[in-house]
């Protein structure tokens, strides 16, 4: 986790056992400061939209504007069988920024919302050792494994050329389940003393029950949900998926608030909010997250 945001959190947050994992006691609302910690890495999640060709020329109007000084190494993808990526180094944050592009609301809500969407287990060649329990969405462990050793390779170079011990995840929407995948992939490759942040928006539910509590033992997550954005709450939980913890709500009123557990059922948090997805409004998907919409 970079030592800029976990300052900035720490007085929402409390250390456990683990130096890798904070759970937040009560549903409490992050002040302004707090919220403004994640705006330069939902700009970089925004940018996850633009062009392989834009993110690796830095020119990609406010998405990149916003973070004038990030320094790109490597991009990819088609933004259509291969969602786009970028990885780069933020000077200001000392980290490895990994971004990957998310997709039109409508087009991820029949992924999500099929009932017959397969739980498969993770790729043994890209995860070895883990568990044969944690069990993943198959499609979102089909898009991370189209470029998942291109970013590891691009992460290398990046850790290596600029000395930082720093990774930093984000995304949207399907690119968030991507980086979800992605931060539990790039730790078991890269070196010990690697720090990682995961924060996505608009996440869909990725894996079981088995991988969630993976996610809360093993990394720093923070899952960003706008008002009453319908694709956090699928694929649903009568299908055996669940969300990891470090929800963060945005309430109609604009309150940010830290919602503890996996898939905390208060109306404040997002399964309380919106129970079934004919109570969501898609046009909350992408946006606002403190005055940024998710697109290129």
């Amino acid at each position: 986790m970079s030592s800029f945001l976990a300052t900035a959190l720490l007085g929402a947050v409390a250390v456990q056992a683990s130096p890798s994992l904070f759970a937040r006691q009560s549903i409490t609302a992050l002040t302004t400061s707090q919220i403004d910690t994640y705006t330069p890495y939902t700009w970089y999640a925004s940018a996850g939209y633009c062009t392989a060709t834009q993110t690796l020329a830095w020119d990609c109007g406010a998405n990149c504007e916003a973070n004038p000084d990030f320094e790109p190494v490597a991009s990819g993808g088609d933004g259509d069988s291969v969602q786009y990526w970028f990885v780069g180094y933020d000077p200001t944050f000392d980290t490895v920024i990994v971004s990957h592009q998310g997709t039109d609301p409508s087009e991820i809500l029949p992924l999500v919302t099929d009932a017959d969407i397969i739980l498969t287990n993770l790729n043994s060649t890209l995860f070895p050792g883990i568990s044969s329990d944690i069990e993943v969405h198959e499609g979102f462990a089909d898009a991370q494994a189209d470029t998942a050793t291109d970013v590891l390779a691009a992460v290398e170079t990046t850790m290596s050329t600029y000395g930082t011990t720093s990774v930093t995840m984000v995304g949207h929407s399907l690119g968030a389940a991507i980086t979800l995948l992605d931060s539990v992939y790039l730790p078991l490759w890269l070196p010990a003393g690697t720090t990682f942040t995961t924060i996505g928006y608009g996440l869909p539910r990725v894996g079981n029950q088995d991988f969630a509590n993976y996610v809360d033992a093993n990394l720093y997550l923070t899952h960003i949900n706008n008002e009453e954005d319908p694709i956090p709450i699928c694929p649903g939980m009568s299908l055996g998926f669940v969300h990891p913890a470090g929800e963060v709500h945005i309430q109609d009123s604009g309150e940010w608030a830290a919602c503890p557990g996996q898939d905390n059922p208060s109306t404040q948090c997002i399964v309380g909010d919106v129970p079934e997805v004919y109570d969501g409004d898609l046009s909350d998907h992408d946006g606002p997250y403190n005055g940024v919409t998710m697109g290129c």
